[in-house]
């Protein structure tokens, strides 16, 4: 071929990568690996093949882990816990920094065995995936050297179980280890069946670092092994990427056990490309979006949304890119697109697509396939209805679906007309649009003009079924961190009995109703509980809420969702006012707690002013619990953004009626969220005094809900509702189990006590660690210049 020719057909010859030094590693290895446990590698035992997905060659046989090795392997991570998170911060700074430096240097090694063993191609192992590992390694090394003074008053969960896919087998790696390790936590790992062999590799560089026996452990083999760690009880935290599906029956396994979790699950995520976009640059992002790892991204752009205007050009330029695509062997650094990572994945890919039927119109890119290996052609689908399963389901493969819109509204409905929030890009050339749109994104990251951005510092993680925690930058820290604090075992609150010889109750009988949308509510059963004092008093009666009410208020806090959208400023003002009518009824209400709960005066209007002080602490961070800006290694800036979680369900304490209620109303509103509250069981009347004084502080109706009752009859159904975003519990009832169980149903996030006491009179009761939990950190990537 002629230069002439070279510049006139843009044809590519072939740039093969030498896959010698990592089949020699292999061959080293014996072509056979055990598990990595307490510093050293186990005997090979029976086991299953690795393949290349590109040629179908069997590149080494791993090891099947029975529940022996899982023990094992936990075992020697307990026995390290305790004196790796005794070492000083700059000590675990310096083994963090040690196995970046040492990543680094066998970065081709690495990226050429990643390659072999997953089917993408070299240039995306090479530049996109080593690259981001070894930055992990380094950013955490500086969050590890930076614990002990910017975060004090924390420490480490224990022993972390890790399970990680197969689509980015080192890199998720690096997103579950690193941050472990620079909290001072042991790690128990199980890479994908598919793709074991670079976290083997990362093995050896940890045995060439020094680390300490123990801290890291591996273990493959099949989904069998990750459930023997989910439910192992020597296990403190789960740590899982990976499937909605399988993500929703970890919750289940969990519930109830006391063990921390973070999920990041599947998603759907919009490509949302405005008329005024750059056309050009929005198709090229589009194929960094969905063919970018052969479409098996977890947050690829796969459901493209383009405005009416320009969509028939926009498909012209799109197919005509596609056609230009290049598959083949991944190993080959001229590649685009390389092979799918296992034949069971292909045969999915192909199943769903033939899903299609009349309703969609498939194209398959002219270019040419591969004789041999798992190689599926990139492929667009027009002309699906949103409610159509392939634009609601995810595909994991080379495969994009789209649909057109008319106006940014429409745009914003469709976007979010999904059970996922993983992702979205946003592609216009009017910055005060995108800015506009991409808040209103049910997502937990959001690229303007840009895809698949990815950094240390800035936190990855989704909403909705997406999964709920974030990895990377110091929200993800927090996720293997817990208050430094002693609990107690909390004991049941009961309820007063009715004396043998009551005192004479209050003739004027007062029944306390529901407070539901602003206004007061019977309960839907009509029944009714009576309340008494520790003498035996009749102090009132409390509605028995059911079902029907939860619904009710749960209706109407979705109704309420506005709230979010007010300043901060106008938030505090109305959290200011609202301890302002508290105080005016100071007295009368010390003397309600005091009636009901036999405390001795002075305890009573303790808690009184506790509760005014907790109000105006919530007040005065309403406008201040502020975002950051990360730094980011890009011409631009990822913003990240704390935005509401939505609708929170919360059972309040039992033992503190009036400040347990506060505590938890208090910062979910301040941030912007609604609210349906089930306050103490034994000692309601406090809470229903307490709406009187949120109808007179200009609180907007539904904001605020308060539902009386059993808290384990109303658990349930508040946990499970579809459209409650978090569930909290601070009864006194071990209610834990029961609603993480149900809180699987939507994946929505949970905070339960596990039945241990928290003081809330203290700053226990209150501060940051209520603020996360009734935020969601939303980081939105903007680059900028020419």
């Amino acid at each position: 071929m002629t230069v002439s020719e070279i510049f006139s057909t843009m044809d590519y010859g072939p740039a093969p990568e030498s896959a010698a030094e990592a089949l020699a590693w292999l061959v080293d290895g014996g072509d056979r690996f055990g598990h990595f446990i307490g510093g050293g590698f186990t005997a090979p035992g029976d086991g299953f093949e690795s393949r290349n997905p590109a040629t179908g060659e069997v590149l080494a046989t791993l090891s099947q882990a029975s529940t022996e090795d899982v023990d094992a392997a936990v075992a020697a991570a307990r026995k390290a816990q305790g004196k790796w998170a005794r070492l000083s911060s700059h000590e675990r700074a310096k083994y963090l920094y040690a196995l970046a430096r040492l990543i680094q240097k066998h970065a081709r090694l690495f990226a050429v065995l990643e390659t072999l063993d997953n089917g993408k191609p070299i240039r995306e192992s090479r530049d996109i995936d080593i690259p981001l590992v070894h930055r992990h390694f380094y950013y955490h090394a500086g969050l590890a050297q930076l614990m002990e003074t910017e975060l004090p008053g924390h420490e480490p969960l224990g022993v972390c179980g890790q399970i990680i896919p197969w689509n980015f087998p080192l890199l998720m790696l690096a997103w579950k280890v690193a941050p472990a390790l620079a909290a001072g936590n042991t790690v128990v790992l199980k890479p994908a069946e598919y793709t074991s062999l670079t976290a083997l590799l990362f093995a050896d560089i940890c045995r060439e670092a020094g680390l300490p026996k123990g801290v890291v452990n591996i273990v493959t083999g099949d989904g069998a092994v990750g459930e023997m760690i989910v439910n192992h009880p020597g296990i403190d935290k789960i740590a899982f990427t990976g499937s909605t599906e399988v993500g929703r029956k970890i919750r289940e396994a969990t519930a109830g056990s006391g063990k921390a979790l973070t999920l990041e699950l599947g998603g759907k995520s919009p490509y949302i490309v405005f008329e005024d976009s750059d056309i050009d640059s929005a198709v090229e992002g589009l194929v960094d979006a969905i063919w970018f790892n052969q479409g098996q991204v977890c947050c690829a752009g796969s459901r493209l949304l383009v405005q009416e205007g320009i969509a028939e050009r926009f498909y012209d330029k799109l197919r005509a890119r596609m056609d230009g695509l290049r598959l083949g062997d991944p190993l080959d650094k001229c590649i685009d697109v390389g092979a799918v990572v296992d034949p069971v994945q292909l045969e999915r890919i192909t199943a769903m697509v033939a899903e299609a039927g009349p309703e969609g119109t498939v194209y398959h890119a002219r270019c040419p396939l591969p004789d041999q290996g798992c190689f599926y052609p990139p492929t667009l689908i027009t002309g699906l209805s949103p409610a159509a399963r392939l634009m609601q389901e995810e595909i994991f493969g080379p495969v994009l679906v789209g649909c057109t819109f008319r106006t940014p509204d429409e745009a914003v409905q469709l976007a979010n007309n999904t059970r996922y929030g993983l992702a979205a890009s946003v592609w216009t050339e009017n910055i005060n649009l995108a800015l506009d749109i991409a808040p209103k994104l049910v997502a937990g990251v959001v690229w303007i003009n840009a895809t698949n951005l990815f950094d240390a510092a800035a936190g990855f993680g989704g909403m909705r079924e997406s999964g709920f925690g974030r990895e990377g930058g110091w929200e993800g820290i927090h996720a293997y961190l817990k208050p430094a604090r002693a609990s107690k075992p909390l004991k049941p609150v009961l309820p007063e009995a009715k004396a043998e010889e009551p005192e004479i109750a209050d003739p004027l009988d007062r029944t306390a109703k529901l407070y539901i949308g602003g206004k007061q509510a019977r309960p839907d059963g009509g029944y009714s509980r009576p309340v008494f004092g520790p003498r035996g008093r009749l102090l009132g009666h409390m509605g028995l809420g059911s079902r029907k009410d939860i619904r009710n208020a749960v209706e109407t806090a979705r109704k309420a969702s506005g709230w979010g959208k007010t300043t901060g400023h106008l938030r505090a003002q109305i959290l200011y006012f609202i301890a302002e009518n508290l105080s005016a009824r100071r007295g009368e209400f010390a003397d309600r707690l005091r009636s009901l709960t036999g405390q001795h005066g002075k305890t009573a209007q303790a808690e009184v002013d506790a509760a005014i002080a907790r109000l105006f602490t919530y007040a005065a961070w309403a406008d201040k619990y502020d975002g950051a800006v990360h730094s980011v290694p890009i011409r631009g800036v990822a913003l990240a953004m704390h935005e509401p979680v939505g609708v929170i369900g919360a059972l309040c304490a039992d033992d503190a009626p009036l400040l347990g209620l506060v505590s938890v109303m208090a910062p979910a509103i301040a941030m912007g969220n609604t609210c349906v509250l089930i306050p103490s069981e034994p000692y309601p009347l406090a809470a229903t005094d307490f709406y009187q004084v949120l109808d007179t502080s200009d609180l907007p109706g539904g904001v605020v809900n308060i539902v009386t009752g059993s808290h384990a009859e109303l658990a349930p159904p508040l946990a499970g509702h579809l459209d409650v975003d978090a569930i909290w519990s601070f009864s006194s009832s071990d209610l834990s189990a029961v609603i993480e169980k149900a809180a699987a149903g939507n994946l929505k996030r949970s905070w339960v006590n596990n039945a241990r006491s928290r003081d809330w009179v203290t700053d226990e009761g209150e501060g940051r660690e209520f603020l996360r939990a009734a935020t969601e950190v939303q980081n939105i990537w903007i680059p900028y210049g020419e």
